[in-house]
């Protein structure tokens, strides 16, 4: 049987059979729905697109898998490449893996190891944000801080190499104050904090934390697996303050295959350049820079490019704020809206069981969490669908 993600298998409800998919839809035997969070924001460009499609057959036909340990590939080269000009300044150096969390991973240990073979074994610590969310692999849960989803990590008590901030500028001076000489980094969700609840912040904490950490010698990593290619509002938000190393993943591939890459820039990499093998980096997932993933984010980051997606974000963010203009009820507590993402927290999230059901039956899939309802949809998506979602969301509350 499957186990599924964040479920109590002994209660949970039976989930939606999906039978096709087709542009912002998902279709069950009975219902059409418009897919409101994008498969876990990775579905940008919509399912089943010809395009993308396209790529992965094209590629398929010629070889489906191969390690990079030892071999190189054509679509890996071209990504890497496309990449290195698509990206800003000089995030240049592509590791590639399968998941948003190993890209993580991979970033967090690049950090850690740089200052090794510098000779600095003292700088073990990391910065990171209160209610963040990096993904479930065990360091990752230990750099988040979100005890919904990483409540196990209790039976080890507090972790001494984890140094936890909220995003205001007098907590951001005193740590940086504090922990300087120890740190290897302060890594972020830029702007957008997802699973710790949506939450919003401003772009002048991430300058002052450039700033300080240009001052004070640390590595600053965005982890923009869910903020990027568009979600904020900026195509990243590493074009508007750069970090040292940038995660991406999800809508990567459009959301057709599980792949992501941890991007560093010139720095970092030449840290790693030695004759000696220890410095080397000691990493490498089996299906890292899979031909098929490789060619369906190049065709993906094209699609993104000649559609004007931006403008397409623009628009979206445009809908959202006028359609939720002077809504409130009782029971909310913040309407938050940046880009293409729009979250509704609310006081008591007993105040939010049925609606998932409830939007259902009105044609969209939507998943809230915890205290957030929220929308991050297909950048592909009508004005007249988009306003669909926004109406189900008001109308759990009209009732």
């Amino acid at each position: 049987m499957i186990w599924y993600p964040y479920e109590q298998m002994k209660t949970m409800k039976p989930p939606y059979k999906i039978i096709d998919a087709q542009g912002i839809y998902l279709y069950t035997e009975d219902k059409k729905l418009i897919d409101s969070i994008s498969s876990w924001w990775s579905v940008i460009h919509g399912y089943k697109n010809k395009e993308l499609n396209d790529a992965i057959k094209e590629q398929l036909d010629m070889f489906a898998h191969v390690m990079l340990g030892g071999l190189t590939h054509d679509p890996a080269q071209a990504l890497a490449e496309k990449l290195k000009s698509w990206l800003p300044c000089d995030l240049d150096y592509c590791f590639f893996s399968d998941s948003g969390s190993v890209a993580v991973e991979v970033a967090i240990k690049m950090a850690l190891q740089y200052y090794v073979n510098k000779g600095e074994f003292n700088r073990t610590k990391v910065l990171a944000l209160e209610h963040s969310y990096h993904g479930d692999t065990f360091r990752t849960m230990e750099i988040g801080d979100d005890v919904d989803y990483h409540f196990v990590l209790q039976a080890y008590g507090k972790s001494d190499k984890v140094i936890h901030i909220p995003t205001d500028m007098d907590s951001l001076e005193k740590a940086f104050e504090q922990y300087h000489d120890c740190l290897n980094c302060f890594i972020v969700e830029p702007l957008l904090q997802g699973a710790g609840g949506m939450r919003m912040y401003d772009i002048s904490f991430l300058q002052r934390a450039r700033k300080l950490c240009d001052q004070y010698e640390v590595l600053l990593i965005f982890d923009e697996v869910a903020t990027g290619f568009g979600r904020t509002g900026h195509r990243f938000v590493a074009d508007v303050v750069l970090p040292d190393i940038l995660v991406l993943g999800k809508a990567l591939t459009g959301g057709y295959i599980g792949h992501a890459v941890t991007v560093a820039n010139k720095k970092v990499y030449k840290r790693f350049l030695s004759d000696n093998q220890s410095h080397a980096l000691m990493h490498g997932p089996t299906f890292m820079a899979n031909p098929l993933a490789c060619s369906v984010s190049l065709k993906a980051i094209e699609l993104f490019e000649k559609n004007d997606y931006m403008s397409k974000i623009s628009k979206i963010e445009e809908i959202t704020r006028r359609e939720m203009c002077g809504f409130t009820d009782e029971r909310i507590k913040d309407i938050r809206i940046m880009g293409g993402c729009i979250c509704v927290e609310v006081y008591n999230a007993d105040d939010l069981k049925g609606y998932q059901e409830f939007a259902y039956n009105r044609g969209v899939f939507s998943r809230p969490f915890l205290n957030y309802m929220y929308a991050m949809v297909p950048y592909i998506i009508e004005e007249a669908e988009l306003v669909q979602v926004l109406d189900t969301m008001k109308a759990w509350f009209l009732r």
